[in-house]
């Protein structure tokens, strides 16, 4: 989605405080190693679990000839060990740096109610069968494919542990040199101030109507909801920590949902979902909207990285796919996208199965399994840096310049509906996300201006033109 703001470039006091944070970590790193439990050091809350896990892993990848590591492998522990790829002591939760199996090994008592249950290897297809399901349970009954979708060539799962909140019971296709990692079935309410993946946004695109607030983010039914009222924002603040700004009030509220860190690189992307009817009871008729899922690395100041799905009001089939990718810059410009619309069926009528697979050297796009568009090179460059997934619902300024012509016919509220989310993480990725989707292996850079709403606990590290960011208050 466009992304527009006030600000202009950013000074290069940020990439020279960086450069220093970077020495002083380097020169941190060689001390870790000598942590002494018998001296009274804690060596489990290590300065290397607060930052990147690269060197660890690169370290794990050697000993031991695999990434992730389990502690079925490495054994529990009291200690930080810098040579493990993951962590098995009861410092990696706070950390966010947790082996897979750390709860199942070492901590079964304390699981956390959002860690999903074990993937254990799918059957083997059967004659006929194109597919192969990942399950949560074993002796599980397989979810078919969906009507009209196609399949990736069968691989078999490899155990280990699926987060989110999946379907008890439920199993999941699998796709060829794509290792499933994350389900959200949103059959349940998720707690959006306290869940460790999740979270809101507090923003506000300039050239929208809406500002975003968590109470416009609805679970019911077994969806996700995401609504245009034509009642304000209750309360806003001024300050956004989405967007880095100040912003004036907006006529309009929704909802994004959004991931709290900058931990998604490459990998499968789907949701299925449906775009909202702009009159009820009538798909046909066209309005003013845009409704997405996209990948966007937070804060778009230093580097504007994106893929997304537009599905817009224009008409019942209007999808734009996108592609962002900029250095220094907030301002929307040509030249830093690439963007094609493409076939689609009626998108508010039925929900779609919408994905995108993203790898260094190529984006491609799929509605309902199909294949709609590919991109291979030349042109904006195809991101390579980490970004949050998101979720949103917005209606373009009164000029109704893009997501449709025709916003005089909006009657509000309007939602957006998501049945279920999937993240595949691509078999040749070797840093994100980080182990148990926490914070562990992220950069100084991925962490910069990060912050998402006031209440999420992030701090919002980095200047902009030199200056301390806006600061809003949290309040519950």
């Amino acid at each position: 989605m466009k992304r527009f703001s006030a600000l202009l470039l950013l000074v290069p006091v940020v990439a020279a405080a960086e450069e220093s944070e970077e020495l002083l970590s380097a020169a941190a790193l060689a001390a870790d190693n000598q942590c002494d439990p018998a001296a009274g050091g804690d060596c489990s809350l290590s300065a290397l679990q607060k930052r990147s896990q690269k060197q660890s892993v690169e370290a794990s990848e050697e000993a031991h000839g695999k990434l992730w590591g389990s502690c079925a492998q490495y054994g529990c522990s009291h200690s930080y060990h810098s040579w493990m790829g993951c962590q098995c002591n009861s410092a990696c939760a706070q950390y966010g740096n947790c082996c897979s199996d750390y709860y199942s090994i070492c901590a079964p008592a304390t699981q956390p109610a959002n860690l999903a249950l074990a993937i254990v290897p799918a059957p083997e297809p059967t004659a006929g069968d194109n597919s192969t399901a990942i399950l949560s349970r074993a002796n599980s009954t397989a979810i078919p494919p969906r009507a009209n979708s196609t399949v990736n060539p069968p691989v078999k799962s490899t155990p280990g542990q699926l987060y989110g909140h999946p379907t008890p019971g439920a199993s999941y296709p699998a796709h060829a040199g794509f290792t499933l990692m994350l389900v959200e079935e949103f059959n349940s309410p998720i707690d959006l101030d306290s869940d460790p993946i999740w979270t809101w946004s507090d923003g506000g695109l300039t050239e929208g109507q809406v500002r975003f607030q968590k109470q416009n983010i609805l679970f019911q039914g077994g969806k996700m909801k995401i609504s245009v009222s034509s009642t304000p924002a209750v309360n806003p603040q001024t300050c956004s920590h989405a967007e880095v700004a100040d912003i004036p009030d907006k006529p309009l509220s929704s909802g994004e949902f959004r991931s709290r860190h900058n931990i998604f690189r490459y990998g499968r992307y789907e949701v299925r979902m449906k775009a909202p009817s702009v009159k009820p009871g009538n798909p046909n008729i066209d309005g003013n909207f845009i409704s997405t899922m996209f990948v966007f690395r937070d804060a778009k100041y230093k580097h504007w990285r994106e893929i997304d799905f537009e599905i817009t009001g224009e008409g019942p089939a209007a999808v734009t796919t996108n592609v962002l990718s900029a250095d220094n810059t907030d301002r929307w410009k040509e030249g830093i996208q690439e963007s094609r619309q493409v076939s689609a069926p009626n998108t508010r009528s039925d929900f779609h199965t919408y994905a995108f697979e993203w790898l260094p050297t190529s984006i491609t796009w799929y509605i309902d399994g199909k294949k709609v568009r590919q991109k291979t090179g030349g042109g904006v460059p195809i991101p390579d840096m980490a970004g949050k997934v998101m979720m949103n619902m917005w209606i373009f300024g009164e000029t109704y310049g893009f997501g449709g012509r025709k916003g005089h016919n909006n009657v509000y509220p309007m939602e957006s509906e998501y049945d279920w989310f999937r993240f595949y993480k691509w078999d040749g990725e070797t840093h994100y996300p980080c182990s148990g989707f926490g914070a562990g292996c992220l950069t100084s850079d991925d962490q910069y201006l990060s912050s998402n709403n006031p209440c999420d606990g992030i701090p919002q590290t980095g200047t902009v033109y030199g200056k301390a960011p806006c600061r809003a208050a949290c309040h519950r």
